[in-house]
């Protein structure tokens, strides 16, 4: 389900869906798709609408995975419900479901085994955050079924920092419940009906990485995790000069020079140029050149020119965005 908009994640959406901004050298919704054939699943579907030609082209028909990926194309936002409802008649019996928003390098394995033998109508994986209000929540009983769900509480109605991770198992007949050609969403809409009824509804504690990518923040933050887990064993395409102070976790990307520089905690992505500037905590994105600069706390979209004496500070920069010599960039609250 990958048709949002990514509106919170602007002006880096302007030009792409959200599903395939970079983590590290691919886009983030392809650590999804590996995670599925890894699990052995041969055909996925992807539930399109924001800008979807662009996904076709970063995603591809997953023949490099050994699987088959193919595209359906909403007019409309139909939400995630809807989304699978307008696709009902090509899903197996039994099939998985997930949001493509989020970043998942996960083993779904033994969420699927779990599934079959709870004998669930829906299995859903759960992890834990330390701020569950802007989630969907469960409370289980010791056999990991969900006996209470709510979408989004608030802090007083917090019951549990479990949270729904956007990757289901589904029996295909829970969809008849959704009006078709009509929005609806899965776990605020759907959720409730079959909780009601009495359906059996299995929480499954998520093994792997799962984070959330709906900020700026959030997308630095998964770089950077990535950058650490696998800086030692990543063969860079990227070279520093030995005048350079570069400090882990980094990630330079093909063909990107850095000169005369200090890095500390970057991911650099293709293509960039880095000459006599000082960076912290920033996601370069691909194709950018930054020339006697400061950047601290920042994303970059591909392609921005940063300037001589030029400060760029808790900010976001869209694709192609010039900075001027001795400009300063200060944006706050975006992170």
């Amino acid at each position: 389900m990958v048709g949002g908009k990514g509106t919170r994640l602007l002006p880096l959406t302007n030009n792409k869906p959200k599903p395939i901004l970079p983590v590290l050298n691919k886009p983030c919704l392809r650590y999804l798709i590996e995670s599925l054939a890894s699990a052995g699943i041969k055909e996925i579907i992807l539930a399109c609408g924001y800008k979807s030609a662009q996904m076709v082209n970063a995603i591809g028909d997953g023949s490099d995975l050994g699987i088959r990926i193919e595209y359906s194309y909403e007019d409309e936002p139909l939400g995630t419900g809807g989304a699978m409802k307008q696709i009902e008649y090509k899903l197996d019996e039994v099939f998985v479901a997930a949001n493509g928003d989020v970043f998942a390098d996960i083993c779904l394995r033994d969420e699927i085994e779990a599934h079959f033998s709870s004998e669930s109508k829906v299995t859903i994986a759960l992890t834990e955050v330390t701020n569950p209000c802007e989630f969907g929540i469960a409370r289980l009983d010791e056999s990991n079924r969900i006996l209470e769900f709510k979408e989004k509480p608030k802090p007083e109605e917090v019951f549990s920092n479990l949270i729904n991770a956007g990757v289901y198992i589904i029996n295909r007949e829970v969809l008849a419940d959704i009006p078709p050609g009509t929005f609806f969403d899965f776990s605020k809409d759907l959720m409730p009906i079959l909780l009601t009824r009495g359906d059996r509804i299995q929480g499954f504690l998520l093994k792997g990485t799962w984070r959330d990518v709906g900020r700026p923040a959030d997308l630095l933050g998964v770089n950077l995790h990535m950058a650490s887990k696998m800086y030692d064993e990543i063969i860079w395409g990227g070279k520093y000069s030995e005048s350079s102070v570069v400090k882990k976790p980094l990630y330079f990307g093909d063909d990107t020079w850095v000169n005369d520089s200090e890095l500390t905690v970057v991911v650099a992505l293709d293509g960039c140029t880095i000459e006599d500037s000082k960076i912290t905590n920033s996601l370069i994105m691909n194709g950018c050149e930054i020339t006697s600069a400061k950047i601290e706390n920042s994303i970059l979209g591909e392609g921005c020119v940063v300037h001589k004496g030029a400060h760029i500070e808790n900010s976001v920069l869209g694709d192609g965005t010039v900075v001027k010599a001795g400009e300063k960039v200060v944006r706050n609250n975006v992170f």
